[in-house]
């Protein structure tokens, strides 16, 4: 064979070798165009000056951010949801969150070792691509000149992207506007069979998300085609298919709808039964959502393109971003810190509440470290169903920890998690939620007690059940009488043993109910004026107010300040009305602790409860949360033999079928 017929072969071979879309480029609907900035970035590729001097200090100092002049997008230069124009003269950057290819998961998780980029335009111009390694760093990596109506590809290699890294291209315009058609990111060779996917949304009266989601599933035919049911479990008294909408939206669903009622069985008995269903009915993967969220509907097929890759089954999750400031990031991944069983950052770099429109993705070095996870939360969770049928549903804990430990569960078992960059929705984050107090608190206290028992590699917890007491004393200075006895009946329910967990599933919350209800530091008032107006008898010394204690003197602070509420009488006046008004952003355990009175301010700011000291309580607070955790403590080593011998049994199948069996209200099948 000559050298030309050997060029002309191989030539022919890439022409005929096929090629399979990982991720195409999307762009924000019209009437979310304050998403932009995690679509496109309407300025020039600048991103991070990382110093290049062989001299030690200077390599570890802090990168450099170089800020490029931006401009506003404007909405008509979105044409579709994958076509834009580029105004003459300007450069639109596709290095965002949706657009950017996040190379190193690929590479780390999957089969894939190549991509092309196929970008389609119209006009005058030209595209380049860039690349990124793990500290951030911006590199050029190719650049081609397009005229008129152009298919243009780029074949890149997976090889650098070890520990981090994205692949992306910018398009600048010449005298002529450019019209990017369409680019995809895509790989060589046949597409595996793709797995089919029944999403499951968990629902408490949550109807107008629920209907607006399935909405958006319906206008989104390729998304709607990746699955094989979409089941919502009810478990409210608002129920959707009584919804004004609901039978409008399940004819344009074609079928794939259905609604299983049930008894309220929390997220864990919401989205086991979204697990069980997907066993049921062959599907290949359970696509575990929130309610109250609003999906991007192309991180459906994301997921399922990323999971039908994976070198093992692995779980695929997605990000969160604020429903109410919707280019702000929640949290890029999450672990769970295996000393004090606590969710955690997974580097020191990574940061909560990131946002796109102050620093977008070339500007920010943390966010192309890949981050390796722990667990992904269940408000989008792709779970492949061999995983489920090897290690089970939930473990039947209500809600709080169920996602943390079936992540940690799977992770033991060799089935890892994966947090996936381009592939999220939209909820309401917790920032604007305090789930520690309240009715909450018991499931907090107890699932993270049962999780350490399950899953702790330290001796007696590491620091769980210290920190659990430390937060009982902080709870009671505080004021917080109703939040500390639902956490001393999480210690006792927890201590009966993991045969109790089932029967409790259903019956406790009611229960916790009607005691916060007997609280007045639990009982909220929506108006204000309720409450009689503050008066503080004696004001801090020299009106200096309340500051919090340094670490060298907290611990007699500490003792004095408990000294205090046990043995010096409440004043008076403090018992007709409160010493102050406290807005929740300063409800501070070191601040309330110096009030015998105050009205404080829920954290969603829809109303105010009136906190009472009483030190009558809080002497039997005290003493009964010492001798629960001297209890746990004591007890620890044949408790976690028990939770673990017990695991397998309590998330099995067949014990959920028997709990469905038994809750099952209606089913639409």
């Amino acid at each position: 064979m000559t050298v030309l017929e050997a060029s002309e072969s191989i030539g022919e071979e890439e022409s005929e070798m096929e090629w399979q879309t990982l991720q195409r480029v999307i762009l924000p609907p019209q009437a979310q165009m304050d998403t932009v900035p995690l679509y496109v970035d309407m300025g020039a590729a600048a991103g991070v000056q990382l110093p290049t001097t062989g001299d030690q200090d200077k390599r570890d100092a802090k990168p450099r951010t170089i800020n490029s002049v931006t401009r506003e997008a404007h909405a008509e230069d979105f044409l579709s949801r994958s076509s834009m124009s580029v105004r003459p003269g300007e450069r639109v950057s596709f290095g965002t969150y949706f657009n950017a290819f996040p190379a190193s998961y690929w590479r780390r998780w999957t089969t894939v070792d190549s991509v092309r980029l196929t970008v389609t335009t119209t006009g005058t111009g030209a595209i380049i691509v860039y690349k990124s390694n793990s500290r951030g760093s911006l590199q050029r990596v190719d650049a081609q000149r397009v005229e008129g109506q152009t298919t243009t590809d780029f074949d890149l290699t997976l090889k650098p992207f070890g520990d981090g890294g994205w692949y992306w291209f910018d398009v600048v315009a010449g005298a002529e506007p450019v019209v990017v058609r369409g680019a995809e990111w895509q790989a060589p060779g046949p597409a595996p069979r793709r797995g089919a996917v029944t999403l499951q949304i968990t629902t408490l009266n949550k109807t107008d998300f629920c209907l607006n989601n399935l909405r958006l599933l319906a206008e989104d035919p390729e998304a709607l085609e990746a699955l094989q049911e979409i089941l919502i479990v009810d478990q409210g008294t608002q129920k959707v298919s009584e919804a004004e909408g609901f039978d409008e939206v399940k004819t344009q669903l074609g079928g794939r709808l259905r609604v299983i009622e049930q008894s309220n069985l929390g997220g864990s008995g919401g989205f086991s039964r979204g697990m069980y269903e997907a066993v049921a009915n062959g599907s290949d993967y359970a696509l575990l959502m929130d309610d109250d969220i609003v999906v991007e509907t192309e991180s459906i097929l994301r997921l399922v393109t990323f999971a039908d890759r994976c070198k093992t089954p692995t779980l695929v999750g997605g990000h969160m971003f604020d429903l109410y400031n919707r280019t702000v990031l929640h949290t890029f991944g999450e672990i769970v810190n295996p000393y004090r069983i606590q969710p955690a950052l997974p580097s020191e770099d990574a940061e909560l509440g990131h946002d796109f429109m102050v620093s977008n993705l070339r500007q920010t070095p943390w966010l192309h470290r890949r981050t390796d996870v722990d667990y992904n939360g269940w408000w989008m969770c792709l779970i492949p169903t061999s995983v489920i049928r090897e290690i089970g549903l939930a473990l039947p804990i209500f809600i709080k920890w169920d996602d943390a430990e079936y992540g940690l569960r799977a992770k033991e078992r060799g089935f890892p998690t994966v947090s996936m960059p381009g592939a999220a929705v939209w909820h309401v984050s917790w920032i604007d939620k305090d789930d520690l107090v309240g009715w909450q608190a018991y499931f907090h206290t107890r699932n993270r007690a049962i999780t350490a028992l399950l899953h702790s590699p330290y001796e007696l917890g590491g620091r769980v059940i210290r920190e659990l007491q430390q937060d009982d004393f902080k709870h009671l200075v505080s004021m917080q009488y109703a939040t500390v006895e639902g956490r001393t009946w999480a210690i006792q329910d927890l201590l009966k043993g993991p045969e109790a967990l089932p029967e409790l599933l259903s019956t406790r919350l009611p229960e916790i109910r009607k005691m916060l209800s007997e609280h007045s530091d639990s009982s909220f008032q929506p108006d204000p004026d309720a409450f009689p107006a503050p008066r503080m008898a004696k004001p801090p010394r020299h009106g200096q107010g309340f500051s919090r204690p340094s670490a060298a003197l907290l611990v007699p602070w500490a003792v004095k300040t408990v000294i205090r509420q046990l043995i010096q009488p409440v004043v008076e006046s403090s018992k007709e009305r409160p010493q102050a008004n406290v807005p929740h952003i300063d409800n501070k355990w070191w601040r309330m602790s110096q009030y015998d009175s105050a009205v404080v301010s829920n954290a969603e700011g829809t109303g105010a409860s009136w906190y009472q000291r009483d030190p009558q309580v809080l002497r039997r607070m005290l003493a009964e949360s010492a001798r629960l955790h001297a209890d746990l403590l004591a007890r620890w080593r044949p408790l976690s033999l028990r939770y673990k011998a017990a695991l397998d049994g309590l998330t099995s199948i067949e014990s959920w079928k028997k709990t469905f069996d038994e809750h099952t209200v209606s089913d639409s099948r």
